[in-house]
């Protein structure tokens, strides 16, 4: 039986570490509690809670106003989703993803990490480091566009260019101010919805 931490993703190592199809097979079979995701990162299975309670306004915010801008036969969805990227030997599950509906067409229980087109990850204390580093470089050499919702700093980091080194270029704007989303959405996103009254939030907005 695997032990879960309540607040903090749990890092599993399987019984016999193999290549990343193997662990890949261990992910897919494994039946996690509602609430959490399992994803697989630097070699290791990392089961982590779904996103706060507090976090459904901005995602809701997000998702609406993505979905007015995505490609043209593009979904855009918050379904914990599990998405490959054999590359970097990961498999992450975004908070929020844009995905060619094609890519699940498949059978099985993950997508290809081509698919995408957009991102986000709305951070907590127990997956900052994950977003900043792991994702940010695994996201950086294949998906279009990444959004980094730093939650407790309230602000908002747009990365996109991507390339075999990760993203060329980086925008950041605290909540409250518009940002602009690159091709292929090329539109002004409103963050003033995203704005909270949390307990962990560092930064108020100054027009």
């Amino acid at each position: 039986m695997v032990t879960i931490m309540a607040e903090r993703p749990t890092a599993i190592n399987a019984a016999q570490p193999g290549a990343f199809e193997d662990m890949l097979r261990i992910v897919e079979q494994m039946d996690t509690p509602a609430g959490y995701k399992a994803e697989l990162i630097r070699g290791k299975i990392v089961v982590s809670p779904w996103s706060k309670l507090r976090y459904k306004k901005v995602m809701k915010s997000l998702r609406l106003q993505l979905e007015r801008h995505a490609p043209e036969g593009h979904d855009v969805d918050v379904a914990p989703f599990l998405f490959t990227f054999p590359g970097s030997e990961r498999a992450f599950g975004p908070d929020l993803h844009i995905a060619d509906e094609a890519a699940f067409d498949a059978d099985g229980r993950h997508a290809d990490g081509e698919a995408l087109s957009l991102v986000a990850e709305l951070t907590s204390d127990s997956t900052k480091d994950v977003d900043w580093l792991d994702k940010l470089d695994t996201y950086g050499r294949v998906v279009p566009v990444y959004l980094l919702l730093d939650m407790k700093m309230q602000e908002i980091n747009a990365f996109w260019d991507p390339s075999p080194k990760g993203y060329r270029s980086r925008t950041n704007i605290p909540f409250g101010r518009s940002l602009h989303v690159p091709a292929p959405f090329d539109f002004e996103l409103d963050t003033s919805e995203f704005v909270g009254d949390s307990e962990d939030a560092s930064r108020q907005v100054i027009e």
